[in-house]
């Protein structure tokens, strides 16, 4: 290759510019999507965990624009400004359309299909047959009986054989969680936060798995009920006094869920200042990675979406990474679930318009 004299490199930059071309290669290099598998980007995460999407196209549910056109789901949610996808994955998961499904190789498939979308990834490690959150923290059959030292092997080689199976598809996940909704620890009753000592050996293993396989990959710590500040200082305290290696907080954020069902009005502002407080004491990026509202107030979902969105861009240097609607493709029709952002039509509500605002 020829070295180009200053002269040289001033004169081709002046002339790109005049027709154009320089601005916009920059902007392809920079476009999120083009990103996609090389790293880590500092675009604002729009994300949907859309896990129940293959159960919904295998029992033959249709999903319609919002002109009426029926379209694959993925265009649909890239259209209203979705550039990241999150999937849970269970461990031995049943082959029930709603609690079960999920398994390594189906989670693989999602995440191919994703990653040809252009999407971003994010893996959700639930540690369990089905579901994990702060009700239940079910240790998957097949560790059943295990001593303690076997969970750490368990925990640590199933990670590793995940992430494996998606190396091995070229996907390297920008964001990986070690457990979901863990206020009370995972793996019960050995990674209850009752023995912090155990918890944070069984997160460090899989922070170990993740890493040997996809170094990039950010590790996210994830804790409900975003807006409880004294709940994540709690539990952060001793995550750090314990030495659990993690990158990420990840919050939940459910209004409908918090004591009185209340208006999020009353406490988006204490999401905010834990966001800001999170940050500063640990010195960790934050995401809020589950976020949902009620399909049938359409318009207080989309003011939800808007306020949380903007709570987190405030964070102070670019410390807050998106945020990720859980299951809004999820139609109450199908599902029975009542926070998704899909109408009996088949067609996303207006809360999904919320992710097309910056």
């Amino acid at each position: 290759m020829n070295v180009l004299d200053k002269s040289t490199i001033l004169g081709f930059v002046l002339s790109m510019l005049s027709v154009g071309l320089f601005t916009s290669e920059i902007s392809v290099e920079t476009d999120p999507v083009k990103q996609v598998g090389h790293g880590p980007s500092k675009a604002f995460a729009k994300g949907a965990d859309v896990s129940w999407l293959p159960q919904m196209e295998a029992t033959g549910y249709k999903f319609y624009n919002d002109r009426g056109i029926e379209q694959d789901c993925f265009q649909i949610l890239k259209d209203h400004g979705i550039n990241t996808i999150r999937l849970r994955t269970w461990v031995n998961p049943s082959n029930d359309p709603v609690s079960g499904h999920c398994s390594k190789e189906e989670t693989v498939a999602m995440a191919e299909r994703a990653q040809k979308w252009g999407m971003r990834i994010m893996i959700d490690f639930h540690y369990s047959d089905s579901w994990a959150d702060p009700g239940k923290q079910n240790k998957p059959a097949a560790w059943q009986g295990h001593d303690f030292p076997t969970l750490l092997t368990d925990l640590h080689d199933y990670t590793r054989d995940v992430m494996k199976a998606l190396a091995t598809k070229g996907i390297s996940p920008e964001w990986v969680q070690i457990g979901n909704e863990t206020p009370g620890g995972m793996i019960y009753p050995e990674g209850s936060t009752a023995n912090w000592g155990q918890l944070v050996q069984l997160i460090n293993k899989g922070y170990e798995a993740i890493k040997a396989v996809s170094p990039q990959s950010k590790v996210i710590l994830h804790l409900d009920q975003g807006n409880n500040r004294e709940r994540f200082r709690t539990w952060f305290d001793s995550a750090q006094v314990h030495g659990a290696k993690y990158d990420v907080i990840g919050l939940s954020y459910y209004p409908y869920w918090l004591p009185g069902n209340p208006d999020y009005t009353l406490s988006i502002n204490d999401l905010g200042t834990n966001l800001n407080e999170l940050v500063k004491r640990y010195g960790k990026e934050v995401m809020v990675v589950e976020v949902g509202g009620e399909d049938n107030k359409a318009q207080n979902t989309y003011d939800m979406l808007v306020a949380v969105q903007r709570k987190v861009r405030a964070v102070p240097n670019q410390k807050g990474l998106g945020v990720i609607y859980w299951e809004p493709e999820g139609a109450r029709s199908w599902s029975k679930y009542g926070l998704s952002a899909w109408g009996e039509n088949g067609r996303p509500t207006k809360a999904m318009d919320a992710f097309l605002i910056d």
